[in-house]
């Protein structure tokens, strides 16, 4: 559910006008619905029920401090995955002992920075690291509390790309490498096991991968506990689906906890969960304004100014989003692909949908925009990222403002790239 609806013929954020929105801080702008991301806070945590749970918001799907400000006084951690996503998070109020550190290459410095942070615990992804993670604690004389990364080689059934738990991706250890990790982890002075984890990709939308890759990571748990290793926290990962249509069924949170949580019965231990897409994806929307319709003998190009730069998904993955206009005529509909201004026949969001009928100056928007779209953007083709507003009630907040064309250049420097340099290459 979202807070994404029209009234008297136009798109509404809340209760307030995107069209408004729009006028205000131009196009392109991601807009996201605080009241949809509290929701959904509210509704992941309570799928737990009664068992003790900690949910750590994937920062990677959208690390805007405003979004993790709110995760923060929803009472949520984070899941981060480099030193600029723990800055962020406890710049935004996330409780450190909150926050899990996960990612296959975490740096020395990254590494140093968790330590020193005192964070809940970082997940270790191979032996190598883990040795990393000792040495770096005895350098710095604190302890380390770690948790170990299986890899469960359980098929997810999602894009590839996005699909983290199998044998073959560069994610976690086998169970006989977790084994010995933990081995390790017991025998050192600087490290603290306390906690096994798994992520087995994004996007799943199924509940049986999430049962099977964790009734795995149980019996280790139990197995662990009969060698005196006792654990605190069984990470369970994320990557619950998001709808992208408004006809499609996925499971709830409630769904992916009740096909787990009999697992958990009789266990001395917190549940973790690292959602990300399914907290905030359909808490945001991207706003485009039309700049031309072209048509040829075959097509309806409707040309936006958002362009795969600002949102890669479609390009990257296929991905299919919901389009609509803002603001819909009644009457005859057209079937449009709607594409961007970049030099790249990638550059698209939508083929073949059928809208009312589109004109130059119109406002488009694409759902379920809140994840993994303002945070993979890039300046290709020389253009500025795009604004992101943020909405409560009536309540407007920019909370990213609009690259400017001289951001572009910022941190550029050409001195000393003069005639008699270039005249030396030829």
């Amino acid at each position: 559910m979202d807070f994404f609806h029209y009234k008297n013929g136009e798109l509404h954020c809340e209760d307030v006008p995107v069209r408004k929105i729009a006028e205000k801080y131009s196009t392109p702008t991601f807009i996201y619905s605080l009241k949809t991301l509290a929701r959904h806070f509210k509704v992941t945590s309570r799928a737990f029920g009664d068992i003790p749970h900690i949910i750590c918001y994937a920062a990677k799907a959208n690390p805007n401090l405003a979004i993790l400000r709110v995760a923060a006084l929803c009472g949520a951690g984070c899941d981060v995955v480099s030193e600029g996503e723990l800055r962020s998070a406890l710049k935004a109020g996330i409780n450190k002992n909150k926050i899990v550190f996960s990612g296959v290459g975490k740096t020395d410095d990254e590494i140093a920075a968790a330590v020193k942070a005192g964070i809940l615990f970082i997940c270790a992804e191979s032996m190598p690291e883990l040795e990393t993670i000792a040495s770096t604690a005895g350098r710095l004389g604190k302890v380390a509390r770690v948790a170990v990364r299986v890899n469960p080689d359980i098929d997810p059934g999602t894009h590839p790309y996005i699909a983290t738990g199998l044998k073959e991706t560069k994610f976690g250890m086998d169970e006989r490498s977790a084994l010995q990790a933990y081995r390790f982890c017991s025998r050192s002075r600087w490290l603290a096991p306390v906690g096994i984890s798994m992520h087995i990709g994004s996007q799943v939308e199924t509940t049986r991968p999430y049962f099977e890759a964790a009734a795995m990571i149980v019996s280790l748990f139990k197995h662990l506990w009969k060698q005196n290793i006792r654990l605190k926290y069984i990470d369970i990962g994320g990557g619950w689906a998001a709808h992208f249509r408004h006809d499609n069924k996925l499971p709830s949170p409630e769904d992916y906890v009740s096909a787990v949580k009999d697992l958990f019965t009789g266990l001395p231990v917190t549940a973790i969960a690292e959602p990300g897409r399914s907290v905030v994806g359909n808490a945001g929307i991207f706003v485009m304004r039309v700049i031309v319709v072209k048509r040829n003998p075959v097509k309806n190009f409707c040309i936006v100014d958002g362009g795969m730069n600002d949102f890669l998904r479609p390009a990257l993955y296929g991905a299919r989003h919901a389009v609509e206009p803002v603001a819909p005529r009644k009457g005859r509909k057209g079937v449009y692909d709607v594409v961007g201004p970049v030099c790249e026949n990638s550059d698209f969001f939508a083929f073949g949908v059928k809208m009312p009928i589109i004109r130059s100056g119109d406002l488009i928007a694409l759902f379920t925009a809140g994840a993994y779209g303002a945070t993979m953007s890039s300046n290709y083709n020389s253009r500025p990222r795009a604004a992101e507003v943020a909405v409560a009630g009536k309540k407007i907040i920019l909370v990213r403002r609009r690259e400017k064309l001289a951001d572009l250049v910022a941190g550029q420097d050409m001195t000393g790239i003069d005639d008699k340099l270039v005249r030396g290459l030829q």
